[in-house]
């Protein structure tokens, strides 16, 4: 059987290590990076407490002695499912059954200003273009002298009350208290604020009504400006306009507000369904195919009872339709019973700061706050990276910042353009 994966993040990567060493099942994943990263973390490589290499590992490394899989470095341009081949930018693949596990791109809602100007928080690049962009707009508010401009490069905006606008807006609210007039002395008399806006009326909206409140006076407590029911409508000139009028002039709108799957040609229009997802059967097979599976963010099952509009875009959701699905193609070569999709949910968490964070779990319903809860998130995080080695190196930097509340990466390293 041969498999090919498009993707190696959650879905894609454990669905490989599940089919590790099978006698009869040749596994070929593919991606544009050649690199496995860890998104839950790309915040702290972006506000520069954690470095690339803590939440990354090489495809090729990982894949190093396995004999079943192999590595390919390309881009997924089309797939022709009559002749079982996909075309990648360069060259093709010929497969048995395909495995769609691409992900979700950032969404912009149809908004061109906010695409062009506003910074993403998606992948790893964008870690590293918002860490550089922040602390050059550091270096230009240290020498600029109007009192205006400066505090529209310290101003930060992060649009959506999700986990990530949430815990990015925290360590920025921790590192404007601890960091940024002890190495910026300059800015000592300038007035800086961190928003935090959603257009719904809450934040963390998928979590317990305990947690979303805790969150929300646990970040006003460290100083975070959050803006409920402000719905961004535009990002031009360094404003932030809002829906209701308002506006917030600012260098830094940091963009954590949506995500929508992508569309891939030569896939019928039919096997697409909510939000650019391909829809799926219960076993992840994608509509109006015969031999064309999609796990992971990029899918949407509705079979599932407790889940009949689809399941959350999580890398639980991810890791758990990544491991059924291995196991059915082993099922289907030992012509055994398939297994439907059923998400058993593990629960939720943010963390918010230092000793702060939230965690609610489904069975019984328990909700937690505080140290108990930034500890947990801390262990569910370390142990979910994907080696020992970035394991190690996390920890370390964590202790590191834990102690001293500081970090000691905060480097601007610009690519040379020349290279290609």
């Amino acid at each position: 059987m041969n498999i090919v994966i498009i993707g190696g993040g959650f879905a894609g990567l454990n669905l490989a290590k599940e089919l590790l060493n099978h006698p009869q099942i040749q596994v070929t994943l593919v991606d544009k990076n050649n690199y496995n990263f860890f998104p839950p973390l790309i915040y702290q490589v972006a506000t520069a407490f954690l470095e690339p290499s803590s939440i990354s590992y090489p495809f090729r490394k990982f894949f190093a002695g396995k004999k079943n899989l192999q590595f390919r470095l390309g881009e997924l341009l089309s797939v022709v499912p009559a002749e079982n081949k996909v075309v990648l930018n360069n060259g093709e693949l010929s497969y048995d059954h395909l495995v769609f596990a691409t992900g979700a791109e950032t969404s912009y809602f149809g908004m061109e200003n906010v695409m062009k100007n506003a910074i993403p928080m998606k992948t790893l690049n964008d870690a590293i273009v918002m860490r550089n962009t922040l602390l050059k707009n550091l270096e230009k508010a240290a020498i600029c002298k109007e009192i205006r401009k400066r505090r529209k490069l310290l101003t930060i905006v992060v649009a959506g009350g999700g986990p990530t606008g949430v815990e990015v807006s925290g360590m920025f609210a921790e590192m404007r208290k601890n960091i940024l007039l002890k190495e910026y002395p300059e800015l000592d008399t300038t007035a800086s604020n961190v928003y935090l806006v959603d257009g719904g009326d809450a934040l963390l909206a998928p979590m317990s009504e305990a947690s979303q409140k805790d969150t929300l006076e646990a970040l006003t407590k460290l100083g975070v400006v959050v803006k409920l029911n402000s719905k961004v409508t535009d990002y031009v000139d360094d404003t932030v306009y809002f829906e209701n009028g308002e506006t917030i002039k600012t260098k830094n709108l940091i963009w954590a507000a949506g995500v929508t799957a992508k569309i891939f040609e030569g896939m019928p229009a039919e096997s697409y369904g909510r939000g650019r997802r391909m829809a799926t059967d219960a076993f992840n097979k994608v509509n109006a195919t015969e031999n064309i599976y999609a796990i992971g963010d990029t899918a949407i099952l509705t079979t599932d009872k407790n889940f009949p509009n689809g399941h959350p875009q999580v890398a639980q959701v991810a890791i758990q339709q990544g491991i059924n699905l291995a196991k059915n193609f082993k099922a289907t070569l030992e012509n055994k019973t398939l297994k439907p999709f059923i998400y058993k949910d593990k629960g939720s968490m943010a963390i918010i700061g230092k000793n702060k964070a939230v965690v609610d779990l489904p069975k019984p319903k328990w909700h937690f706050k505080g140290f108990f809860a930034w500890f947990i998130w801390l262990f569910v995080h370390l142990i979910s990276l994907i080696t020992y080695r970035n394991r190690i190196n996390t920890f370390y930097n964590w202790m590191v910042a834990y102690f001293a509340r500081d970090q000691s990466l905060r480097m601007i390293i610009r690519p040379d353009k020349k290279q290609p």
